[in-house]
This record gives structure tokens, sequence and C-alpha cells, in this order.
């Protein structure tokens, strides 16, 4: 039997694209190596999933530094609020949290799948799990076929490579369609991690003097060698045994990774402002007052509430000042360094956690080479990517998923429409 559409992996990007490709009326095959489709919608968004984001297009690009204007085009044809008319046509119903981000009323990803799942049902989109890819095969012009590790020959007119990258692994994401996106001769720029967990060999990290604190609404800068800034976060972050973690850091993450490249090194010094809303000046004059309005209490009870306790203590500790000193006892000069680090405690990072603890996959099928309208090869007809294979990559809070449930869209509903006009 002849298929019109052979989607492989079955992630967002490959249901949003065997969807597309069975509302054009397509014979659409969906297969996946796994047990079970949507397995990284089930866990995304802490199990919620958060299934896109409502911010302006220009704002949701600025979110997805890894080719996000490469989406312009893409956007154009189906967006993110298309995207909540699309679910909320299946019944789904949506609600807005904390910028932008949007989840199912339910808060349970299992929802979302369930009625992807019903709809491909509904279209009459035929499903194999449990059964991987060994090849895709080609002409001088076109896609061909499809081989599975059975050894079973699948003909089809158009295929989707929407196998994800290889980050998560255990949903399935191992990077099985890199080889066969350079066999059609595309080029796969180099892989890197995203949004993960950043590495520290200090000794305060490897002593587990913070392991466990966090710290709310702060600064984290990346800086190069020279302690110019790179890139600035402000959210929460987290102290852990090895290194540090939480949404400001995966959001740096990246720029760790690139700047030890571009630089050739192992150490790349990180910032921490955690009083970002007040310059230093003002934090000293206002420590100052406090300070000598109470010049007979501990400088520890006096700055309570100033940072978290730990780290208080910490940064105290770090410039040999007593926290049971009164005001008077204090020597101005370690006053300013405490306050200086209060604005900008410098580090040194060694790295993130491997590609497979990442929460996406940085690099991938190079955006160059793909028709930005249809999600097409510019190398093989027939041939159609999206998702997280592509090399574009976004924050985590909505906008990974967006680009991947936009680019299955564009990439289902094209394939259909070229292969109904071959047959």
């Amino acid at each position: 039997m002849k298929y019109d559409v052979l989607v492989i992996g079955g992630g967002p990007s490959g249901l949003m694209a065997a969807i597309a490709a069975g509302q054009q009326g397509a014979r659409v095959l969906l297969v996946d190596k796994g047990n079970k489709l949507g397995r990284k919608l089930a866990i995304s968004g802490g199990g919620r999933c958060n299934v896109t984001n409502r911010l302006p297009i220009d704002e949701i690009i600025k979110h997805i530094p890894g080719n996000g204007r490469f989406l312009y085009s893409a956007f154009s044809e189906f967006n993110n609020e298309d995207i909540i008319s699309f679910f909320e046509k299946l019944g789904i119903k949506l609600k807005e949290e904390d910028h932008g981000r949007m989840f199912p009323v339910t808060d349970k990803a299992q929802t979302v799948v369930d009625a992807l799942l019903s709809e491909l049902n509904r279209l009459n989109v035929e499903i194999r799990t449990n059964e991987p890819v060994k090849n895709v095969f080609y002409d001088e012009e076109k896609v061909q076929s499809v081989q599975l590790v059975n050894g079973e020959m699948i003909s089809t007119n158009a295929v989707v490579l929407a196998v994800g990258g290889k980050s998560v692994p255990h949903t399935g994401s191992t990077g099985d369609g890199y080889a066969w996106a350079e066999k059609a001769g595309h080029t796969i720029t180099e892989l890197f991690p995203t949004e993960v967990p950043i590495t520290s060999n200090e000794t305060f990290i490897q002593e587990k003097t913070l392991q466990g604190l966090s710290l709310r609404d702060v600064a984290l800068s990346v800086l190069n060698p020279k302690g110019k800034q790179i890139i600035t976060h402000k959210m929460d972050m987290l102290f852990t045994h090895f290194g540090i973690s939480g949404p400001a850091v995966l959001r740096c993450s990246q720029y760790v990774v690139k700047a030890m490249k571009k630089f050739k090194t192992n150490a790349i010094p990180v910032s921490i402002d955690a009083i970002p809303d007040t310059n230093e000046e003002q934090l000293f004059q206002s420590i100052v007052k406090d300070l000598k309005y109470d010049a007979k209490k501990a400088i520890k009870n006096v700055l309570k509430g100033l940072l978290p306790e730990r780290y208080l203590l910490f940064l105290l500790e770090k410039n040999d000042i007593d926290p049971l000193l009164t005001y008077d006892n204090l020597s101005n000069e370690k006053l300013r360094s405490f306050v200086r680090d209060c604005k900008q405690f410098q580090f040194n990072v060694h790295g993130t956690l491997s590609i497979e603890k990442a929460f996406v996959t940085g690099g991938g099928v190079s955006v160059k080479e793909i028709h930005p309208r249809e999600m097409s090869s510019k190398y093989k007809n027939g041939l159609y990517f999206c998702g997280e294979i592509l090399d574009i990559h976004g924050y985590t809070g909505g906008y990974n998923i967006t680009s991947a449930l936009v680019t299955g869209r564009l990439a289902g509903k094209n394939a259909a429409m070229y292969s109904r006009a071959k047959n």
C-alpha cells in the first residue's frame, strides 16, 4: 500500500503534522518507535502542558534565540492564536498564566494528548507504534520510501521528519533523523544542550554550601572572560550540588556553551545581582542608614530580610564579616565589598549537564535549506521537516512547543498538498 504522507515521530510536531495532512484528505501513516504517542507533550510544562504563549509575535520571536526569525513566514500562515483556536475546536479550554503561558484548564497534559489522538482517529490517520524506522530512501529528485527496522518497505509520496533532537531521550528523541536529513543533502549544524542546568567546580558548589537554596527574581548574567556582560535574565534560580539551575539559569545556559566555544576556555564567569531593582550606591546608603539606626544590633539581625538568610550569611562570611558584629565595629571597606557582592557576586561556571539532560537541543537541520512557508526541503521533493530536528530553539515557557506545532502544521499541510497533486 502506498501512503500520501508518512510522518515519522509522534511528538508535538508529528501529531500536528499528521492531523494537518489528514485534514487535507490525505492517506496518512504516523509511525513512532515508542509504545505510545505524545510522550514529550505528556511531561511538558511540569505535566500540565504549556501548549503555547499568548505574547505578540515579535515577543515570541525574541524568546526563540535560535533562528526564531526564520518563523516569521510560518507565523503568517499559522500562529499562536491559531494554536489556541485549534485546541478550543478540539474541546480543550485554555487559560492564560504569567508571561503569556497558555495551559489547559484541566491542568493535565494528558487531556491535550487525548484530544490530539481522538482527532487523528476521526481523520482516519493510521498509527503504528513500536515501529522504529531504519532508513529513508530518495532518488535524484524526491522521496521514494521508508524502511522499518523489521525490514518492511513502505512507499510514500511525502515524508515528514518529526523525530525531535537529542534531548530528553526517554521520550524517544535520540537524534535518529539527522542521518536521514544528511542523506538528502542537508547540513546538520553543531548540536549543543540548551535550557539545561549549569555546572561549576567552585569550592562553595563542590562543598554544597548553598545546595538547595533558591533565589527569587535575581538578575543572572553570563560574562565574557574580560567581565563584559553577554546576556542577563531576571528570574528565579537555584543552587545545586553540581552548580546552578532554575529558570534564569536554563535561559542563560546556551550562552555559557557558546562563550566557552568562542573564547576557547573551560571557565566562564557569571554574576548574580540579588537586588536588581536598586543600584549599588543606593543599596549601600540604605544599608548604612539601617545599621546606624540599629547600631547596637548584630549586623545579621539588622539585614534580616535583605537576602535569604543562608545567602546573607554566605556573603558576609565571603567578605570576612562576623554576622554578630555591630555597625561600630564594621569597616567601611568590608561593607562596600559586601554590597558589591549583593549586586554582582561573580563565580566561574565550567559547562552544563549533557545534551541528554537538556530540555531542548540547540542546532539541527539548517534552516537555510528549508522553505520557510512550507517546511519543505530545498533538496528533495516530498521531504518535510518540523519540530526540534530543525535548528530552531527557544526558551522554556511555551516557545518551543509553539515552534513545534506551527512547523508541524505547515509540514503536514504542504506534504499532503504536494502528494495529492502527484496522484
